[in-house]
């Protein structure tokens, strides 16, 4: 059997810091036989030469259109837009499978091309759980984020540019500072608590100082009745964890807001979910993703109504990026072992069926 090359390209999202290998996995996989080239990349929290102590084998930033074809490219966020066919295959975050914005010409470029997508977000195990996933960290970080937005705007200041955090210590440290040295009194109501993602807004919340009673943790039980929600309104800041996979009644509308008036005790929405272009957004009071320079996105009330803030940052866990890459490319290994019988391997056969239903959908979308 010919050796599997594994090509890890870098990421062109800004502030991006995150990484789909590890120095620590892609040793496993070089032990396990795989080839790996790592793309060099200053934005990674990776440094290139941790890569290359472990055998990898260093490439030019963003040469990977130039790879051979029977290297299997990964990385994290989605492809910079492009009308560029693409024969290679893909493994990737490419945010095309529920119809967002643009989802039917990033599957025309594969396509066009001949290429293959395995997207992340759809590897599952036997039970359909996802292989690997950064929902606890995102959780965790869009908490963080919530808190300190929260302070800014208890300041009287708009949340500034956010930085990354060298590691949870450091984070949860910072917060309390900003929150000038706890978070007591603070109330916060998360929707999905359950999932990997609720449970890292929970401890977020635990760990700065917010008392158990103030941490409001929703899931299918408490959602049932079908929102809105009046109670989304008596906190301070509301987290967003669903997974989104059909339509719902939305949790939250600018009219209840406005109905509200001066009533309102809800000052930040952090949307860690990030549905925005989903035409079944539950919190359809915004229509921008936020970014790591602009974090928050104001909600337009119309009135002289007190400030309502929006957090959608669509890559949060990247606040916490040697942590949350390790978690989530720990987890991906046994998966990325099996690329070599691919073929016959359930959880990559499964991805392949599903990508060429959606590229089907497509092709018809685009007449081609």
């Amino acid at each position: 059997m010919s050796t599997q090359h594994l090509w890890l390209r870098c990421e062109k999202k800004e502030f991006e810091r995150r990484s789909a290998l590890t120095p620590t996995t892609a040793k496993k996989l070089i032990d396990a036989g795989f080839q790996i080239s790592v793309e060099r990349d200053e934005q990674r929290i990776f440094d290139d030469v941790e890569f290359e102590a472990v055998g990898c084998t260093l490439v030019d930033n963003s040469s990977w259109p130039t790879a051979p074809t029977d290297a299997l490219i990964i990385g994290l966020k989605e492809l910079p837009a492009s009308q560029e066919p693409l024969p290679h295959t893909h493994i990737q975050f490419a945010h095309c499978y529920k119809r967002q914005a643009g989802w039917s010409s990033v599957l025309a470029r594969f396509y066009k091309g001949g290429g293959t997508l395995y997207d992340l977000e759809f590897l599952t195990d036997a039970t359909g759980r996802r292989v690997a996933a950064f929902g606890y960290h995102a959780g965790f970080a869009g908490a963080a984020a919530g808190a300190l937005a929260l302070a800014a705007r208890r300041s009287g200041e708009k949340l500034g540019r956010l930085e990354p955090y060298e590691n949870e210590t450091a984070m949860i440290e910072g917060i309390k500072n900003t929150l000038s040295g706890s978070a007591k009194g603070v109330k916060a109501l998360v929707i999905g608590a359950l999932g990997r993602c609720g449970r890292g807004a929970v401890d977020l919340f635990r760990k700065i100082g917010l008392s158990e009673d103030d941490i409001l943790k929703w899931d299918m039980a408490e959602t049932a009745k079908g929102g809105p929600f009046q109670e989304i309104l008596d906190v301070d800041i509301f987290v967003n964890c669903i997974y989104l996979s059909s339509f719902i009644p939305p949790f939250l509308g600018k009219d209840q807001i406005i109905a509200a008036g001066q009533n309102r005790r809800l000052s930040v929405v952090v949307d860690v979910s990030c549905d925005t272009t989903n035409p079944f957004n539950p919190i359809p009071i915004y229509s921008i993703n936020t970014t790591f320079s602009e974090p928050t996105v104001p909600v337009d009330l119309g009135q002289d109504l007190p400030l309502l803030s929006v957090i959608s940052i669509d890559h949060l866990p990247t606040l916490l990026p040697r942590e949350a890459s390790e978690q989530f490319s720990n987890d991906l290994l046994p998966s990325l072992l099996e690329l070599p019988r691919r073929k016959t391997t359930r959880v990559w056969t499964d991805a392949e069926k599903l990508f060429h239903e959606k590229q089907k959908e497509a092709i018809a979308a685009e007449g081609l």
